[in-house]
């Protein structure tokens, strides 16, 4: 097959597993809420402030530069271009980084380690299926120069 029509992926998982991840994390932090938590401590709410705004940054930016260059931003469709400047150029995946520090955001926000907990098993799981996939096809599209990319920038941070 032409590696212009190879998808990186049918469904775009990670989207999902980052939704399920915060439903499952609310649903538990209402059930089994973790104790021995400070409530409001203003370190925690402050850090966790700082990460909601980086993490929703990275994702509204990343977005921006995708479709400023005119390449899809949902991994079901075939990219365009290799996209290297903007929050590309600090992470390979700074939509999904950014996912990842909205969680991390919310389990100090909320004192529900939960949200931690389910937010590094959507990592994890995004990397093992999504990120992998989505390498795969950038490597069958562009080649050495996604090759060079990845020499210079790390997958997530």
């Amino acid at each position: 097959m032409n590696a212009y029509r190879i998808k990186p992926l049918r469904f775009p998982w990670a989207p999902v597993y980052y939704l399920a991840a915060g439903l499952t994390a609310a649903g538990c932090g209402a059930l089994l809420p973790m104790s021995n938590v400070r409530h409001g401590h203003v370190l925690a709410l402050s850090v966790g402030l700082l990460l909601a705004l980086t993490g929703v940054t990275l994702v509204v930016w990343a977005i921006g530069v995708l479709l400023s260059h005119r390449t899809p931003v949902l991994p079901i469709a075939s990219a365009r271009h290799l996209v290297t400047c903007g929050p590309f150029r600090i992470s390979r995946n700074p939509i999904y980084l950014g996912y990842t520090l909205v969680l991390a955001a919310l389990a100090l926000g909320t004192e529900n380690v939960w949200f931690a907990i389910f937010g590094i098993a959507a990592a994890v799981a995004t990397n093992l299926v999504a990120v992998k996939a989505e390498e795969k096809h950038l490597l069958a599209r562009f080649g050495i120069e996604f090759e060079r990319y990845c020499q210079r920038t790390r997958r997530w941070i």
